[in-house]
């Protein structure tokens, strides 16, 4: 995916949209054949997963600290739309089989509700918050928005629902923010695990 902007965290989550885009069109051109449709939506909601975590940890903290009562407002509209998703991606993994038309009609509606979120985060929040952070300040959250996707779980399907929370996709997305964010700042810093890979 080519990146036009030349703004690392813009960059980081313009990208990740798209790649939920192309992930969503697999699925669709796959229709008729539910196993290679169960990948692609599997892969999709790992997507979501991982993206909207990132942004609830690192970018909309920003937009808080750095945007003022606006920045709240748009957060808080920006967490209103993941909840949005994550009610129906749990009815989707929870009481819906791929291949039928009610998971490609919900799967739809969950896709179009993205659009509009991304196209008002690239077209707003982003614009407004690279603007006060500048480049040096956009560097470090992209660093900081990749390295919070590392915390999703590497599959897709949900496992018995009496499993802790991060054993599925819809559980992590779920689980309280702010437990996010205290075991993302006890991981090494990038700085930090340069120097140990040093020292080898």
């Amino acid at each position: 995916m080519a990146s036009i902007t030349k703004n690392p965290l813009f960059d980081a989550v313009a990208d990740d949209h798209q790649e939920m885009y192309e992930y969503y069109d697999q699925f669709v051109k796959h229709n008729g054949q539910p196993e290679v449709q169960q990948k692609w939506a599997n892969q999709l909601i790992w997507e979501i997963a991982r993206h909207a975590v990132g942004e609830e940890i690192v970018v909309y903290p920003l937009m808080e600290k750095y945007l003022g009562e606006e920045g709240l407002k748009l957060a808080n509209e920006d967490r209103a739309d993941h909840q949005f998703v994550k009610e129906k991606l749990y009815t989707l993994e929870s009481d819906m089989k791929v291949g039928t038309p009610e998971y490609d009609q919900l799967l739809k509606t969950v896709m179009d509700h993205l659009h509009r979120h991304n196209d008002s985060e690239e077209q707003k929040d982003l614009p407004l918050l690279t603007a006060k952070i500048g480049h040096e300040g956009s560097l470090t959250a992209a660093s900081q928005f990749k390295k919070s996707k590392k915390f999703a779980p590497t599959h897709a399907h949900p496992m018995a629902p009496n499993r802790p929370p991060f054993e599925t996709l819809v559980g992590f997305m779920a689980a309280p923010v702010d437990k996010l964010i205290d075991l993302f700042e006890s991981w090494p810093s990038e700085e930090e695990m340069k120097e140990a890979k040093g020292k080898d």
